[in-house]
Order: C-alpha cells, then structure tokens, then sequence
C-alpha cells in the first residue's frame, strides 16, 4: 500500500489523516460514494482508543436518562445497521440490570421499553421485567441480597479492531489507499494557506514522501489537536480526553449467555459486566486526563473501583490476581464551550469543524455511529469543494468477510467469510499447529494477518488482528516469540528483529498485566 502512495502522482479526493473508528468509516464512505482516498495511520489501525472500547454496540442508555433522545435514536438505527451489514463480528447480546425496589423496577422498564421503541424495525429485542428467582436463574452469581428483581433488554456487541480491518479490506476493494506506520509530518498548502496535500513520514521505509489531496480530513481521536497544531499554531482546543479502563476475567465469573448492567455506580457511571470471546469484560470507569498517550496506563484507583464494584454484586468475588489483562483506552471527547471536568456530562455526539485553511476535523462520536460520522463528513466535504452530492451508500454496504449464522463456539468464528481461505492456506502451507489452546489460535493466522490484513509486528497480531493480548495478556507474551518466528519468515526479516519484536512486546504488555 505505501509503494502506490509512493508512486502514484494523482491527487487524491480525500486524504484521512487517521486509522482508528472515524478514520475508518469516512474512508469507507467516500470509496463508496466513488471518491478517492487515502488513509494514513501513524502506528497500527486501532492501536489507540478504537481498540479499547467496551465492545458494545449500543444506543447508550444513560443518554436517555440524560435527556439525549436524538441521539440516542441516531445511534440506536446505526446499531442495527452494523449488525445486518457485519453479522459475523457483531452480534445481539443480552442484558439484565438488577433493581433495587419497586421504583428501579418502573423505572427501568419504562425507560427500557421506550429505548426499544426509538430502535423501531432495528429493535433488537423487547424489554420485560423478571422477578428475583427468573433474575437469579439467568445470573447465577448475582448477590440476591443486593437485587429485588431485574429488567432485561437487549444491545449489540462486537470485535472493535477486527471490524476495522474488514472494513478496511471493504475500503481497499473499493478503491481506497490505507498504509499503517506512515505518520504525518506536515501540511501541504498554497499560496493562499489552503490545505493541498501531507508531508509523510514511512516508519518502515525510515523515508518522507508528500500527497497531495483535495480534501485533507484530520480525524485523529484524541490527537486531533495535534493536527489543528500543525494547521494553525495556538488553535483552541477541540478534545477533553477521557480514560476509560476495562478488566478481563475468567468466563467463570459470568457463566451464562446474559451480561449484567450496573446502572449507577459511586461515581455515577454504568458498569458493565459482559461475556466476549469467552472471557468476561468488566468495566468501565471515566476519569480525566490532561496528556494523550498511544499506550495509556490503568491507575490502581481505577483498577480498585472496578473489582469492589464488581465484589459488591457478585457471590464470587473477583481478585487482582484473577484479573487475565487489563487495558486503558482514551476517550476523544468534544471539549464543552464552559470549563468543567464531569466527563460523562460530555457530549458524545460528533462535531465536525472546519478550518481557514480547508482542513476538516472531526471529533467526538464512538464506534457504534463510525458509520454516520463518515456520512456527515462526506456531505460536509461535498458541499465545502462545492463538488455535486452523491447520495450514501453505506446502510446496506456489506462488510468484508460477511457471513450469517456464525458459530460463536469456532474460535475462528470472525473471519467470517475469509476462515475457510485461511484453514485451506493453512492446510496446504503447513501452518495447521496450534499457538495456544486456550485461545484457540493457529499458526496459519499469523500468516494471512501477514498477507491479507496488513499485520507488520508481533503485536499487531496479537493485540488487534487477534485479541491475545486482550483476553490474556501473559498466554500472549508466551506466544510472542513463535508469532515473530513466523512473521520473520514471511516478511523477510532476521532474527535480530525477531529478538526486538519479542522484547517490544513483552514491555508494552507488561502494562496489561497486574
């Protein structure tokens, strides 16, 4: 990908500064509308807050106790779309919030049902009350001193970094340029100030090369200021960064299908306790911070408050030392116009502000409305160069590797379309052998991560093309070493690298272990 960036001399419709979940959808939009684009990314797609979510794909129901109908309708009509168009990395899961009285019980199911009808056709499920013993059934670790009832309802969950490479993949067939590890320097501009292009760095090749562009797009997350920075020196800031951290623990703590939604903790968050891949997703918190980071660290304050929260509902109560990773992800909110830090009370919607200079910056939003905020950038873009509306194409745009009815007991299961190609290069190149029994990875997919989904390191196997590292960071330090064998072997490499990878790897996970 980077050699046709290298080469090509056109002058691209669109260049995305940006390979994370906004990045990613204004790329598949604009393919689709016919435009074309290139998509840089400086480290790995996702390797930022894109592939720390909660994994949800949800309406937000604390919007709704906030007032928030429009968007949480927006969101609501965009979940249903990602679950018909990527069915085999999505899916609908169940929720049951315990009560904790007569009113908790009203009140949830009021506000429930009325979330499920803002979903109209997309609705996912019907909301309903349960009593104690239904609840105790379905949760069977549920404190029952801490409940009265509950209240199920339905959401959709998902793989956040394996549907930005399909989407990727879905942007590439139509048309679109992506390269990871090629960071952006600089701005292009002409005598008049207006943005014409990007000054890049390849971290690969170690060499700098410029693109010209038509429309610049700054879609960065959390470093968005850092663009607006190279635009206009002293702009005001755009971002109120927000950490959010998750914990992974063994499917033991949550056995059964349904997960548990916690929904007011000391802090006046939502805590989720969901089953993903086997495991048990816990979190989150939301705590602000001043200084972005690619790799943010979970404070023990965070960490603490997830397992006492956690320890106060369930029977089995959780321990540091059952913790299999932990993982920190930035949340690259828009800056309110007032000063206040209550980070919650921050807007989740996108914003989409445009420069003197031409440059298009997006910021706010989440992973389940990627695919409106590349519509609405798109239409912004049209109508700033003036160029004729060409209508979306994405709400019923089936995604990479589409595939109904997956068997969520396959560990292969989100491949989707693409496993049978992989076990069938696996099976004639001999890469059949197992890297990990628990996690039920083989070797044949470190080698199509190679070829096929753009994987240069270790850890952009482990931690984002599988999820290793998330679902248990010390098996995918022990894998590490067999991962960079085989990537050696495929992208040409010698064992000095190999040493490196592995040490790399090794540091950057030890911050996902406590």
């Amino acid at each position: 990908m980077i050699s046709k960036l290298k080469v090509t001399p056109n002058t691209y419709d669109f260049i995305i500064i940006g390979g994370g979940a906004t990045g990613i959808g204004i790329a598949l939009e604009a393919s689709a509308r016919g435009y074309s684009v290139a998509l840089l990314e400086k480290s790995d797609f996702t390797k930022s807050t894109s592939s720390k979510a909660t994994k949800l794909v949800h309406g937000g129901v604390r919007y709704l106790a906030q007032g928030n109908i429009g968007l949480v309708r927006e969101a609501v009509v965009e979940r249903g779309l990602l679950l018909k168009n990527a069915p085999h990395i999505t899916k609908t899961q169940s929720f049951v919030i315990p009560t904790h009285g007569l009113y908790d019980e009203i009140l949830y199911t009021i506000g429930l049902t009325f979330y499920d009808l803002l979903a109209g056709r997309l609705s996912l499920g019907r909301s309903k009350r349960l009593s104690k013993t239904k609840t105790l059934e379905r949760i069977s670790l549920i404190n029952p001193d801490k409940i009265s009832a509950g209240v199920l309802y339905y959401d959709g969950q998902f793989d956040d970094s394996r549907l930005a490479v399909n989407t990727l993949q879905s942007a590439v067939e139509l048309g679109a340029v992506v390269a990871n590890y090629c960071a952006v320097e600089g701005l292009l501009k002409d005598a008049n100030g207006k943005v014409t292009g990007v000054k890049v760095f390849d971290e690969e090749g170690k060499e700098s090369f410029e693109i010209k562009g038509k429309q610049v797009v700054n879609a960065t997350g959390v470093f968005a200021d850092d663009v607006l920075q190279m635009d206009a020196p002293g702009s005001k800031k755009t971002i109120a960064p927000s950490q959010g951290v998750h914990l992974m623990l063994d499917k033991s703590f949550l056995p059964g299908d349904d997960a548990i939604t916690i929904p007011k903790t000391d802090d006046g968050r939502v805590l989720f306790l969901v089953p993903w891949h086997n495991k048990v997703i816990v979190g989150t918190t939301d705590t602000p911070v001043k200084k972005e980071s690619l790799e943010p660290i979970a404070l023990e304050d965070e960490i603490g408050f997830i397992l006492n929260t956690a320890t106060r509902y369930l029977t089995k109560a959780p321990k540091r030392s059952d913790v299999l990773s932990v993982f920190a992800g930035l949340r690259p909110l828009a800056a309110p116009s007032e000063d206040g830090n209550k980070t919650k009370e921050i807007s989740r919607s996108h914003k989409i502000f445009s420069s003197d200079s031409g440059l298009l910056t997006i910021v706010g939003g989440k992973w389940t409305t990627f695919r409106k905020m590349g519509e609405d950038l798109v239409d912004k873009a049209e109508r700033n160069q003036q160029w004729k509306h060409i209508a979306t194409k994405t709400k019923n745009l089936k995604i990479h590797g589409y595939k109904k009815d997956v068997d969520l007991n396959n560990p292969l299961y989100f491949y989707g379309s693409d496993e049978e190609p992989l076990l069938k290069l696996s099976k004639e190149k001999g890469w059949n052998a197992t890297l990990s029994n628990s996690l039920g990875v083989i070797e044949g997919q470190v080698v199509w991560a190679v070829q096929n989904e753009m994987a240069l390191n270790v850890e952009d196997f482990l931690a984002r093309r599988t999820r290793c590292q998330l679902l248990d960071a010390k098996e995918s330090v022990r894998m590490a070493p067999r991962v960079a064998e085989i990537m050696a072997s495929e992208l040409g490499k010698d064992s000095e690298w190999q040493a490196k990878q592995v040490e790399d790897y090794k540091k950057v996970t030890s911050n996902y272990i406590i």
